[in-house]
């Protein structure tokens, strides 16, 4: 199954201020997301973010809100996002089927949502390099657990690329100055 941008909805959990000092590659986790969330806003599709407790662990991290575009915050007793009512009449509401999750704990937050998404008939992307815990070896059984139940594992630039579909448009273009060309160009440097 391939991602289409009209169908989609960027969803981050629990990037949250409080949290990420004890995670795992947090500070990387971030930065992809905040990537993918810069092309998400140009070709308009819904950024949500959710915040577990945010009394107690605080809100978004800064990292991630700096620079982010439109996007709904939505606040959680539970650790499935789609526990919460009106959480899930909103995406309902949206009708869109693909939801690309992503954020901490990968473990507790992020694969009860996404094993909440899926029992309800959504498709789930698993943005890989996005998605992290205290522990890494904990990340890697929500994402196998996530994808042995239908979810599928994805990169940035796998989802980036299928939702920009085709090079020789305007939109692909501005996209490609703005968020691909100096990831290229960045990664060349590492080598």
């Amino acid at each position: 199954m391939r991602l289409h941008q009209a169908q989609s909805v960027l969803l981050m959990i629990d990037f949250q201020a409080g949290l990420l000092p004890v995670i795992e590659g947090g500070e990387a986790a971030i930065k992809e997301a905040a990537w993918l969330a810069g092309i998400a806003s140009e070709l308009q599709v819904p950024i949500w973010l959710t915040e577990q407790y945010p009394e107690r662990l605080g809100g978004t991290a800064p990292a991630l809100l700096d620079g982010l575009g439109q996007h709904e915050v939505w606040q959680k007793l539970h650790f499935s996002a789609t526990e919460e009512a009106p959480f899930t009449q909103a995406l309902a509401a949206l009708e869109r089927k693909q939801v690309v999750v992503c954020g901490t704990e990968a473990h507790i937050c992020v694969l009860q949502s996404a094993l909440g998404l899926l029992e309800a008939g959504y498709e789930v992307f698993w943005l890989s390099e996005a998605t992290a815990s205290r522990r890494p070896e904990e990340a890697r059984l929500a994402r196998e657990r996530a994808c042995a139940n239908g979810a599928v594992a994805v990169t940035a630039d796998m989802v980036a690329y299928e939702w920009l579909y085709r090079c020789d448009t305007a939109t692909f273009k501005e996209v490609h100055q703005r968020f691909l060309k100096p990831r290229s160009a960045q990664a060349v440097t590492f080598y």
